[in-house]
This record gives structure tokens, sequence and C-alpha cells, in this order.
């Protein structure tokens, strides 16, 4: 049958692949269109599996909340090319992505290929449009955060689509709840300029805590050469860097300290409850600077450093009446752990035409 270029036009539009593969596709088909798009879909699964060896570490980030602000989905998909992460169609598919993670609530790849989409598997959605764009796409990871009673979560994309934030508050009743979203995103927002790596200090792995310490404690102490040599004023050598490691053991002794400073500058001893707290205080910021840098709740909030991220929250929340308090925060950076290859572009070439 002779394949026209109309048809050619038709089969193009219907499935945006490249104007001279749907030309051999109809004549593969024999001007059959239905045949020629299975073809073209049959080729583009090919295409992906002699891709399935590269590496995929570029990308975007997909997120999709609910209107009442008690369920969101944020999704990575991973492209080859940042070239490609910018196309349209590429756009259209991390998009339609994140909402049918949001809609079947799927907790696998698996389980999100075998769901419904339209009037076939969203595996075959996937796949057909991973065929127009001609590049290996993964779906490397999702995660959808459910709020628990009089709970609310947020979230946000930054601009560049690299790096995405869920979080999850809980309030003492609906009202509290709704009025804290917007507050959410911008908290959100935060973390993904911060970049936090836990919520509180308590998360920290003590392994962690204790090589860091060592480092710090080094590095002050070598800055501290510098700084004498240049007749500067020291900076001061913490103990400790983490709340993690503030027993009450420490801080008592700390606070004995403190005491016999007092006593040793002749203070009053009537005048010391009022002395006390301050300086309590600045032993924990001077030993806690771990937190202040890497646990979300601790870190100073960007929209008024005046005050803790955990601070602000529960300002916010005395302001419509209640409490709340940040349970849980999900952070994506696209590529992140993957080892991106470096392609050697004459190699290939000369590969393809040796």
């Amino acid at each position: 049958m002779e394949v026209t270029a109309g048809m050619v036009k038709d089969l193009r539009q219907a499935t945006d692949a490249p104007m001279m593969d749907c030309k051999k596709a109809l004549s593969e088909s024999n001007g059959d269109m239905e045949k020629a798009k299975e073809w073209l879909r049959d080729r583009g699964m090919a295409q992906s599996a002699k891709k399935a060896d590269r590496i995929a570490a570029e990308g975007l980030l997909g997120l999709k909340v609910s209107d009442t602000f008690t369920s969101a989905s944020l999704v990575e998909i991973n492209s080859e090319t940042d070239f490609v992460a910018k196309n349209d169609g590429f756009i259209n598919l991390v998009n339609n992505t994140a909402a049918q993670v949001f809609v079947t609530k799927s907790s696998s790849v698996e389980e999100l290929n075998e769901s419904s989409y339209e009037t076939d598997t969203f595996s075959e959605y996937f796949s057909a449009q991973v065929a127009r764009i001609g590049e290996k796409i993964v779906v490397r990871r999702f995660i959808t955060l459910n709020a628990a009673e009089n709970g609310c979560v947020n979230g946000y994309v930054h601009s560049n689509g690299r790096i995405g934030v869920l979080v999850a508050a809980k309030c003492s009743d609906a009202k509290v709840a709704a009025a804290l979203a917007p507050m959410l995103k911008n908290v959100a927002m935060h973390a993904a300029a911060m970049k936090p790596t836990t919520l509180t200090s308590k998360d920290f792995d003590p392994a962690f805590v204790e090589a860091e310490t060592i480092g710090r404690i080094e590095a002050i102490k070598t800055e501290n050469e510098e700084l004498g040599r240049l007749k500067k004023p020291l900076k001061n050598v913490p103990l400790y860097i983490s709340m993690s490691q503030l027993t009450p053991d420490v801080l008592k002794t700390a606070e004995d300290a403190i005491k016999a400073e007092l006593a040793s500058e002749g203070k009053p001893e009537k005048i010391w409850g009022n002395i006390i707290p301050g300086k309590m205080a600045r032993f924990i910021a001077d030993n806690t600077t771990l937190d202040k840098e890497l646990a979300l709740l601790d870190q100073n909030y960007v929209m008024d450093d005046s005050m803790s991220v955990a601070e602000a929250i529960a300002k916010e929340a005395e302001k419509h009446g209640g409490t709340a308090e940040l349970v849980e925060f999900i952070k994506y950076e696209v590529g992140e752990g993957l080892e991106k290859k470096v392609d050697n572009f004459a190699a290939e070439v000369a590969a393809q035409i040796s």
C-alpha cells in the first residue's frame, strides 16, 4: 500500500515520533495506522532496552499536593541528559507521573507500572513517552506523605526542578492545620535552600556526631593558631557540637562551672538565678553548631532568623489559637547518590561509524 504524506503526518501527530520513523512504521505495517503505532512502540521499547546500561543521572522532580493539604507526593524521574530534562514532553511526563503516584498511592515502581492509566497501564503510557523522547528515562523514586488527624502536609520544588521537599505537621486541631498550610510551604522552601539532613538532633548517627566533633574541634584549633599569629581574638573551642551530646550530667557540670565562676567573681548568690539561664543558653548555643547546620528544627528560620524553625512554627500556630509541631520532612535532590557517566563524544561517534 502506498504511504502518503498525509498518513505520515497523521501518525506523527498521534505519536510525536520522528517523521522518518513514522514513514518506515507505515511501510512495515502496510499502511495500517494501529499496527504502525504498535511498531513504533515496540521499536521504542527495544531502543530503551539497548540503553539499559546507561546512567540516567539528570532529570526533574514532580510534586502533587492535595487541595486540602492532607496528602502530597514527590517523585524523581531521571534522564540521561539535562537537555532532555528541559523538554516539554519530559516535563509533562514528570507531572503526570507525580499525579499518578498521588492518585494510586503506589508504594513501588512495580505497583505504579501496573496501575491503570487512561485505557491501559501506566507502564504502557510511560514506555510510549520514552519512545517519543528517545532517551533512557527511569522513575527512580517517589514518596507520598499523608497527614494524621489534625495534621497538615505541604511541599515545594525549586524552580530548576532539581530539589524538592515535603513536610508534615501535627496540629492541635483542624483549624490550626488549615491555617498552617501556607507556612509549611515556606518551611519546605527553607529546607530546599538550607539542606538539612535530619529533622532533629536526635536523628543523627552517634558515630557521625563523634567524627564531626573531632574534625570541627581540630579545625578551630588550626584556625586559632593562625588567629594567634595575627594577634586576633581566638575562637571558642567547643566541647560538643550537638544537643544529642548534652546529657543531663553534661548540663549539670556546665551549670556548676558557671556557679563557680560567679562565686569567684564575687557575685551575690541571690542574683545567680538571673544570670545562670542566659549563660546556660550561651553554653548550649556554643555547643550545638551541628544542629544549627543540619537539623531542620534547630536551624535559624530563613524568613525570620531571630528564631529557629521549631519556634517559628510554634509561633504561627499560637497566632491561630493552638499548637503545631513538624513531625516529618523528606528532601530529594536529582541525581544524588548517582555517579554521572562522562561520555567521550569522539569515541562514541567513532564506535557508531566503525
